[in-house]
């Protein structure tokens, strides 16, 4: 007997009733055969393939809510990515779900993410005729761009509880873990982002999310997974006064925080930017690397540009920019 074959013995015996095991057809199938592992699960696979491949290690270099902050303390979408595996893992194991899939879906969940966080996202949505949604482009990663055009050739759960993190429900409870794991991450590492930057004091949070949720970041996280825990089952969320709080938290922060001038006050330049780098390409198509030339022959102009737009990291973006259109001195 394999390893792996002993670890799906395993999941059969202790995972819940409502977890997804490795033994699940339908839910472990490829568009592309394989060969199983002798060692790893299709999930444990799946998570690996995630974390070794580019645009992972892109995410370190771009934005999650602070445009290229000064200081080492600020969250990136990668540091962001990672928080959001650990808290869902938590709750996985809690609800004795599969936490190797929760885990692959965590951390392939914001792989197609522009650069300039959500500021890229609208821009790029707005441009592009295809339109643009950061959990779309996800999926799009692991299934095409992603090692030059093969994909990583997922299993249909990641791929599902990917484009399901943000608003949908996902075809797995897993999925679904994942979607709450990223809106306590978020917000409560953004809160804690936003006192460090200067824009919000903890004195600001409303007085009755505090009150339920905790006056800590320790302490609202642990509220909130706790309460998804001893909620779960068929259903995954929090219990209804955690969600009341969770939602007016949620609201805060947009009002205070997501749409502040100050924290927002270099998106125009960001946008600018972006809107010239993509009308650049569109009219010189030819200056795009080979695998974007490809899926401008195969599809469209637009498809292949926003691609390739969108893969960027912050940083690489404005060095292109500058390269492009600010006159070099002469030497």
């Amino acid at each position: 007997m394999t390893v792996r074959e002993q670890t799906e013995i395993y999941e059969m015996a202790f995972l819940s009733n409502y977890a997804c095991t490795s033994y699940d057809e339908e839910n472990t199938r490829r568009v592309r055969y394989e060969e199983k592992c002798p060692y790893r699960t299709d999930f444990q696979r799946d998570r690996d393939r995630i974390l070794h491949c580019n645009s992972f290690r892109r995410l370190k270099r771009k934005t999650q809510v602070f445009l290229s902050p000064i200081g080492d303390h600020y969250r990136t979408r990668l540091t962001h990515t990672l928080e959001v595996a650990q808290i869902a893992r938590t709750i996985s194991r809690g609800l004795r779900l599969n936490e190797d899939l929760t885990e692959a879906i965590a951390l392939g969940h914001d792989l197609g993410h522009s650069p300039f966080g959500h500021c890229g996202e609208a821009v790029l949505n707005e441009i592009c005729p295809h339109g643009f949604k950061h959990y779309l482009q996800s999926v799009r990663v692991v299934e095409t761009l992603e090692k030059k055009g093969r994909g990583l050739n997922l299993t249909f759960a990641v791929k599902n509880g990917i484009a399901c993190h943000t608003n949908k429900i996902a075809a797995t409870k897993e999925g679904n873990v994942v979607r709450l794991a990223d809106t306590i991450a978020y917000i409560n590492h953004d809160i804690e982002d936003s006192i460090r930057a200067g824009i919000l004091s903890p004195f600001d949070l409303p007085a009755d999310c505090v009150r339920v949720l905790g006056n800590t970041k320790t302490q609202r996280i642990t509220t909130l997974v706790a309460s998804v825990i001893q909620n779960g089952g068929y259903i995954i969320d929090f219990a209804p006064d955690i969600r009341k709080a969770h939602d007016d938290l949620k609201a805060f922060m947009f009002a205070k925080v997501y749409k502040n001038p100050a924290a927002k006050q270099e998106e125009s330049k960001a946008e600018l930017l972006i809107r010239a780098l993509y009308a650049y390409y569109i009219e010189n198509t030819k200056k795009l690397p080979e695998e974007y030339r490809a899926i401008a022959r195969d599809t469209d102009p637009d498809r292949a540009v926003c691609d390739y737009i969108s893969g960027m990291s912050d940083e690489y973006a404005v060095d292109l920019y500058t390269d492009l259109f600010v006159p070099k001195f002469w030497k």
